[in-house]
């Protein structure tokens, strides 16, 4: 795939397709703009080295995405019809797709197509940021660059996912790991990430006498990050917010949290703006862990998931709070059977990510050569990682993903035999769960709902990449998405 060196080589190379002016971008042939010109367009948004051209190839899909019809939106109003009863029976799948990105997301589109759908929620995790080395706006141009080569036509709703405190961080210095995730934020919406998941979570301390006091500093530092998310979102936009009340992989969530939590909330955003728009949605534990339990075989253990605390909370959130529903998280590895559950018992959203990562690199298809450099460098660079009791294979299923961004490359270039068998194992696999998920059909309720506003940007400037603010990527204490 050709790496375009300079800006003016680029435009070129796109004369008959599309044209700059200034800050405006016009597709002037939209066939040959998904035929000829998206596939040069990603590959140099995400692996051209010169940043100006990097950064006009992913202004380039945004402002594309925006005039063919497929623009990043929120799905807030969608959320919020749900208190209404509006719609009803049908789980948003939320996917994190940690590597081969844009290939991976026009599956899923294909899949939405198929099925008349458009309520998907592609997300990334702050940790998934740093080990996959996708940051916000590289992301963003993977996902909408798959819906312009799709020719999907709709709102695409991407996602933060656990926009995560560090507690240790937190302790040492609470306004400083604050102002960490409002960096994170800002450079998150900025890059058209409309759905933000606060994980304030971590900070839940349990060890406070009443419930309330456990969660505090959960839900004040949520109420702060909600009001500042109102401060950058664009105007016309209300950023889906989520909140989280109780750590994956701990204890069940109750009523009395969810109560304590989003009554404290609500009071604590009142004194940052008496009309600051809360939550669209709560996760909450039900038994799941984060990429699942591996066992000595490198098999996933069987979960038992409580149904029953998506059913009474999510009634809570509708009835009691006007907040669409709850979420649940860490589903991706449960058995197949379990996902017709959540539409059933009215589950908003769930979260979905390691089964996707595990369909790829457990495929047949995956080339043994590049399997084995992975695990070479997992031995080499995340040896600290490792258990005493731990199997190769345990300890490989739990640490592969850090190789996901080192090996980038290698992966995004697999040959097409590959790659096909890779992706028809994904559609395969989205093509089960939305249809489990009861997606099918739900575009007409998301036209209906969701009004998306148009946002434009201003073409990257040699000082614009200049002045570029760097954001802390540290790990979180829990680093793994679902």
């Amino acid at each position: 795939m050709t790496i375009w060196k300079t800006v003016e080589e680029m435009i070129n190379a796109l004369t008959g397709i599309c044209t700059v002016e200034g800050d405006n971008l016009t597709v002037t042939d939209e066939a040959r703009f998904r035929n000829e010109a998206i596939d040069k367009l990603i590959w140099n948004a995400v692996f051209c080295e010169d940043e100006l051209t990097r950064d006009t190839a992913r202004w380039i899909i945004w402002e594309a995405s925006q005039a063919m019809g497929c623009p990043s939106a929120s799905i807030n109003d969608f959320y919020t019809a749900r208190t209404k009863d509006e719609w009803k029976d049908l789980t948003v799948p939320a996917i994190n797709v940690r590597t081969l990105t844009y290939d991976t997301s026009r599956q899923i589109f294909k899949v939405l197509e198929k099925m008349n759908a458009k309520t998907c929620l592609f997300e990334i995790a702050k940790s998934e940021m740093n080990y996959t080395e996708q940051r916000p706006a590289e992301y963003t141009s993977c996902v909408l660059a798959a819906a312009i080569k799709e020719g999907y036509k709709g709102p695409v709703f991407i996602q933060g996912d656990h926009f995560q405190a560090n507690a240790k961080n937190y302790a040492a210095n609470p306004k400083a790991e604050i102002a960490n995730l409002k960096n994170l934020i800002r450079e998150a919406v900025g890059a058209g990430f409309y759905n933000i998941d606060i994980d304030t979570s971590t900070l839940v301390d349990l060890d406070k006498p009443t419930i309330m006091e456990q969660q505090r500093a959960n839900f004040e530092c949520a109420a702060e990050l909600t009001s500042f998310i109102r401060s950058v979102e664009p105007k016309g936009i209300t950023v889906s917010v989520g909140g989280e009340i109780g750590e994956v992989g701990g204890q069940n969530s109750t009523k009395e949290e969810l109560s304590a939590y989003v009554e404290g909330y609500n009071e604590t955003l009142k004194k940052e703006g008496t009309n600051t728009i809360g939550l669209s949605k709560i996760s909450v534990q039900t038994g799941t862990s984060h990429g699942g339990v591996p066992l000595a075989d490198g098999s996933v253990a069987q979960v038992a998931l409580d149904f029953d605390v998506l059913s009474t909370l999510g009634d809570m959130c509708r009835t009691q709070f006007g907040i669409g529903g709850v979420v649940q998280h860490g589903a991706s590895t449960l058995p197949e059977s379990a996902f017709g559950n959540f539409p059933e018992r009215q589950t908003l959203e769930v979260h979905l990510a390691t089964g996707f990562q595990n369909t790829i690199m457990d495929n047949t298809a995956f080339p043994k050569n590049i399997r084995e450099q992975i695990y070479a460098w997992l031995d080499q660079n995340c040896a600290g990682e490792r258990k005493p009791d731990q199997t190769p294979e345990q300890f490989y299923y739990k640490t592969r993903k850090k190789a996901l961004g080192p090996f980038k490359k290698p992966l995004w270039t697999l040959t097409d035999n590959t790659k096909s068998a890779l992706m028809s194992a994904l559609h395969e696999q989205f093509s089960m769960l939305f249809t489990k998920l009861g997606v099918e059909g739900s575009a007409d309720a998301i036209d209906r709902l969701v009004k998306p506003t148009a946002v434009h940007h201003a073409c990257p400037t040699a000082d614009s990449v200049a002045n570029k603010v760097a954001v802390d990527t540290r790990p979180d204490d829990n680093p793994n998405a679902d």
